[in-house]
């Protein structure tokens, strides 16, 4: 029994959304671009061969968007912005390198992992080598705060990771454990990406802090969309496989809300799927109807919607222009996304 993520009407308009950003951003990141090609360069043939694999899969490069459009809504006009927006890129995909190792992920957009292809040891090195280059180029910009701020955000995603192997299979871990993982594996990195927006323009600190804020929290959003559509998507939409969370037996919001409002029994079904690992014939699709029964999904979106608001709140110290607005839609965009 499926439970569809009811975003349907909001889907045309958040792909428009994305659209408007693209466009606005879309010769600075095409600087973007040609600098991770670029920088991506190595004498080992591997290193730019299974880098590319993953950063040409069709990502959408929101976080580095997301620097390029903090940078201009705060007026910057240098060029340092590119530098750092190719270095967030780096930073991202060397933590979707090392996540489908720890995780051991077969899919990642609908394509094989670089794991499946060249082995979990290439994988961790060349995650290593895009760190570098992160660091690299942060220190061409010669802004020792902004690599103050990505550098921390790499320890606190570290963190975040190590957290949740340390909770994973744990059907006891409760909301406010769930939420500090998420805060620090994902929106740790929106946030950064934001923030050195405000930092290369030399804004104030009230408007920094804004931009941190607004990144921390569609971070958060983001990801807590991401728990409801690995139940409730489609696999067509999501590059992936609907209920891969559950068959890598993750505990995710929807799982965590369902487990603490079920009665004994469908306790123990979660014990016995997610905690041994004993999976059966029927058993997904019985998760997917105790989050059903519980409305599970539906309070895991609402409760992305609250982060999103938040998200929004921050940038109310800006003045409205068209950078204001794209971030703006670019929430909604996070909120209503079927992919």
């Amino acid at each position: 029994m499926g439970v569809v993520v009811p975003l349907e009407d909001e889907r045309v308009r958040s792909q428009n959304a994305v659209a408007q950003l693209q466009a606005l951003v879309r010769e600075d990141m095409e600087d973007v671009n040609e600098f991770i090609r670029d920088r991506m360069a190595s004498d080992v043939p591997m290193i730019p061969e299974l880098a590319s694999h993953l950063i040409n899969s069709g990502g959408k490069r929101l976080r580095p968007m997301l620097t390029i459009a903090a940078s201009r809504l705060c007026g910057y006009q240098g060029s340092d912005h590119i530098k750092l927006a190719a270095s967030v890129e780096f930073l991202h995909t060397a933590t979707l390198l090392h996540d489908d190792v720890v995780d051991e992920s077969d899919l990642r957009r609908g394509k094989k992992t670089a794991r499946m292809l060249w082995g979990n040891q290439a994988s961790v090195l060349v995650g290593d080598f895009l760190l570098g280059r992160a660091f690299r180029l942060m220190v061409e910009t010669k802004s020792l705060r902004a690599l103050e701020i990505i550098a921390n955000a790499a320890s606190v995603i570290a963190e975040g990771e190590v957290m949740q192997l340390a909770a994973a299979k744990d059907t006891g871990t409760t909301e406010d454990a769930y939420m500090r993982v998420i805060a620090a594996k994902t929106a740790a990195l929106f946030a950064a990406a934001a923030e050195i927006g405000a930092v290369v323009a030399a804004r104030s600190t009230g408007e920094t802090a804004a931009l941190e804020s607004y990144g921390r929290n569609l971070g958060i959003a983001f990801q807590l969309i991401d728990d409801a559509l690995d139940y409730g998507g489609r696999a067509a939409s999501l590059g992936k496989n609907v209920g891969d969370d559950f068959r890598e037996r993750k505990i995710t919001l929807p799982v965590v809300l369902a487990f603490r409002r079920g009665g004994k029994e469908e306790r123990a079904f979660w014990e016995r799927t997610l905690r041994e690992g004993d999976q059966r014939e029927g058993d997904l699709e019985h998760a997917q109807g105790l989050m059903a029964k519980h409305g599970t999904i539906e309070d895991t979106i609402a409760r992305a919607r609250h982060y999103g608001a938040i998200a929004k709140d921050a940038l109310a110290i800006f003045p409205e222009n068209a950078y204001s607005t794209a971030l703006l839609d670019l929430v909604d965009f996070c909120i209503s996304r079927t992919y």
